[in-house]
């Protein structure tokens, strides 16, 4: 499923002509993984900065430093900063990013399967911001935050996004 609304999402943007570019944190590559094994992926995804390291989130990623002072590495703010610098430092039209605790234990008072997701569309409009709770090992998390960031990805090219929608769009 994952899968489909990534070759859906990178079908929109070739049919724009529009580009993206990815922040990671607790997903450690694997939205770009998944992003990159639709074939073509290449005609609308640039690339992206893995971002484990909280320092990493500042000079890769654009994270204001002053940001993860005050709120840290897991937070709202944090995400948004990451989908708007990681745009800007690719020059891509659109960032995604995701940060979030996938465990086992919990990071900073956040609990494991606290994620946050954000997508930054082209100049001038708002990020969308998401908070993500999940209940599953640590793999489980990943996957769902990679699902949680590209769903809401779609979600931000005017996609429908609620249950059965991919299926339908995959078939047509």
């Amino acid at each position: 499923m994952t899968d489909a609304v990534a070759a859906l999402v990178l079908a929109e943007l070739d049919r724009r002509g529009q580009t993206l570019a990815t922040a990671e944190s607790l997903t450690g590559g694997l939205l770009g993984a998944t992003l990159t094994a639709v074939p073509g992926a290449s005609r609308s995804y640039l690339g992206g900065v893995i971002s484990y390291a909280t320092r990493l989130k500042s000079e890769l990623a654009g994270v204001d430093e002053a940001t993860l002072a005050e709120v840290g590495p897991v937070a709202w703010r944090t995400a948004e900063e990451m989908a708007v610098g990681v745009a800007r430092r690719c020059r891509a039209d659109w960032g995604i990013a995701t940060t979030g605790v996938a465990g086992p234990d919990p990071q900073d008072g956040h609990p494991v399967g606290q994620v946050f997701v954000a997508v930054a569309p082209p100049a001038g409009s708002n990020v969308l911001v998401r908070e993500l709770e999940w209940v599953g090992d640590r793999a489980a998390i990943r996957r769902h935050a990679v699902r949680g960031a590209l769903e809401l990805l779609a979600e931000a090219l005017g996609m429908p996004t609620g249950p059965g929608d991919v299926e339908d769009l995959a078939k047509t």
